[in-house]
């Protein structure tokens, strides 16, 4: 027998939408249209009128910090649905959050019942749950793609920070989720950060609001200058057969924040995401201009060290090379190999994989590069150039595939005609102190190219100071040791110490998230080792 709809208003959302539970309250799913652009899933319920105003909020934050149901909250107050109703709507599918894809719910033809406006809600993948630091990427390379895409989201109203009030310490994988979340956005989102804090019992969230201050979390804040934050209990759908009295003001704790949200939502300027497409964009430039950097710096230290041997053999076997030119002497060569690595093709293109060019021998984007399908469509490009290699070669001579360069050494004999050919000129006259003055020349056009690389890497920290909403982030900071060494040896004092300045501001949240990520990143390298073996392409 079919329980009577006390509220008539619901009868067709209800005839077309699926029954989950038959307790009080009666919970149905949603009946809703399901597109998929790339990584982003829209899932939509209601008409699209184009008159409407439209508001979009974005919620992130920990895994298993209770987005769905706020997200079925948010639903079901804009639907009008009350206490008394008995009836309770989903519009999230647990299969919805099994993908790292981010997920946009566009809820339509309900402007004006309760809300002046319709709701787009970007769900995006937890950070830091049991699939690694890597996936935590994944999610910023996700968002950075919805932000920059022609049918993504180019401003926003309101980033909900979504965070229990249950937790009641200050973890070091909480601290890396706060950082994770704050190192994506740019300096003007500030002030459209509000905290939302779900498995609420209504008084004040004391230890969600002291892992904010901790993190050094930027947000909008009241008129005492403590964070703005709203309140929500997670148990609207639970059965009221028992315990009724107490889930009805768990309830109200809900509705409550429900409504305070949406007028902030309401209230809020929207936000251009062109600066946190910006953020985003740098931090990926930054992480793989290091990574190329230590390349080339590497193979830079192997050719001095090369250099240096030639040098000392020439000066003490100086009589020797001058009665034969076939004596040899013994130096380390540095060259390069081509390594396998593994790699994921879509339609013959591959996702996963190393953009390297063909032209200076480098990796220019690895690891990182998984979503651009040509090397043209990778970040590391600008205006059809490289920004990572030695020559900033065009795009074109680039490839993506499943191999990148490896710097090796060789023990090799040498001839003094073999040194000659390598490092002489033809205007050079035919003695050994020439070759060595060529030599020392060659030792010191290394050193500069070093500095410049250096310099490069210091620039694109600088960039990130002035428009990141969190500059001392753990992306950020873990480059930070390796550029203040290689700076040092420089003898620039003054980037130096701005290095050093960065790195002293760094808070107690960002040490506390790059303890998590040091030790997370330690627990996957033991479960993996063994597994990774590397073929060479000579």
């Amino acid at each position: 027998m079919e329980r009577m709809i006390k509220n008539s208003s619901f009868e067709t959302i209800i005839s077309k939408s699926d029954q989950v539970c038959s307790g009080t309250p009666v919970v149905y799913q949603l009946k809703t249209e399901t597109e998929k652009f790339g990584t982003l899933t829209k899932v939509t319920f209601g008409k699209n009128d184009a008159y409407k105003t439209k508001q979009k909020i974005l919620l992130v934050g920990e895994t298993g910090a209770g987005k769905s149901i706020l997200i079925n909250a948010l639903v079901n107050y804009m639907m009008g649905v009350k206490w008394e109703d008995e009836v309770w709507f989903q519009i999230v599918k647990e299969e919805e959050h099994q993908t790292s894809d981010i997920v946009m719910y566009e809820i339509f033809g309900f402007e004006d019942k309760i809300l002046p406006y319709s709701l787009s809600i970007i769900d995006t993948p937890g950070f830091g749950d049991t699939r690694g630091i890597k996936n935590d990427f994944i999610v910023s390379q996700r968002l950075f793609d919805l932000f920059r895409s022609e049918d993504g989201v180019h401003e926003i109203h309101a980033v909900g920070l979504v965070m229990k009030a249950t937790d009641n310490r200050l973890s070091d994988r909480l601290m890396y989720v706060l950082d994770s979340v704050m190192s994506l956005f740019g300096k003007d989102i500030e002030n459209n950060i509000v905290a939302l804090i779900t498995h609420s019992n209504g008084r004040t969230p004391k230890s969600a609001l002291q892992a904010l201050e901790v993190a050094n979390i930027k947000c909008a804040k009241n008129e005492t200058s403590q964070p703005v934050y709203f309140l929500f209990n997670n148990q609207q759908n639970e059965d009221r057969t028992t315990e009724a009295e107490y889930l009805e003001g768990a309830n109200k704790i809900s509705e409550r924040g429900v409504r305070e949200f949406t007028i902030f939502v309401k209230e809020a300027v929207p936000q251009k995401l062109n600066r946190t497409t910006e953020v985003l964009k740098k931090r990926i430039r930054l992480t793989a201009c290091i990574q190329n950097l230590q390349d080339r710096i590497r193979q830079i230290e192997h050719k001095q060290t090369e250099i240096k041997q030639i040098q000392e053999n020439l000066k003490k076997h100086d009589k020797e090379l001058k009665e034969n030119e076939k004596f040899t002497i013994y130096v380390d060569e540095p060259y390069k190999i081509k390594t396998y690595i593994p790699g994921g093709k879509k339609w013959f293109i591959f996702l996963r994989g190393a953009v390297t060019c063909n032209v200076c021998e480098e990796n220019c984007h690895y690891p990182g590069c998984k979503m651009a399908w040509s090397p043209a469509l990778c970040e590391v490009m600008k205006k059809g150039h490289c920004t990572v290699c030695t020559g900033n070669c065009p795009a074109s001579v680039h490839v993506k595939n499943n191999f990148i360069y490896e710097n090796q050494i060789r023990r090799v004999k040498k001839t003094l005609p073999d040194v000659k050919q390598k490092y002489e000129t033809k205007s050079t006259s035919d003695n050994n102190v020439s070759l060595l003055k060529n030599l020392e020349e060659d030792k010191k056009n290394l050193s500069t190219e070093k500095s410049k690389l250096v310099d490069e890497a210091y620039h694109h920290v600088m960039s990130l100071e002035q428009i990141a909403l969190k500059v001392d982030s753990v992306s950020t900071n873990v480059h930070l040791d390796f550029l203040i060494e290689k700076m040092r040896e420089t003898k620039d004092t003054g980037k130096v110490q701005k290095l050093e300045e960065i790195k002293r501001k760094v808070d107690e949240g960002t040490k506390a998230a790059l303890r998590y990520k040091h030790v997370s990143e330690k627990g996957s390298r033991c479960s993996k080792d063994g597994e990774h073996h590397s073929a060479g392409i000579q």
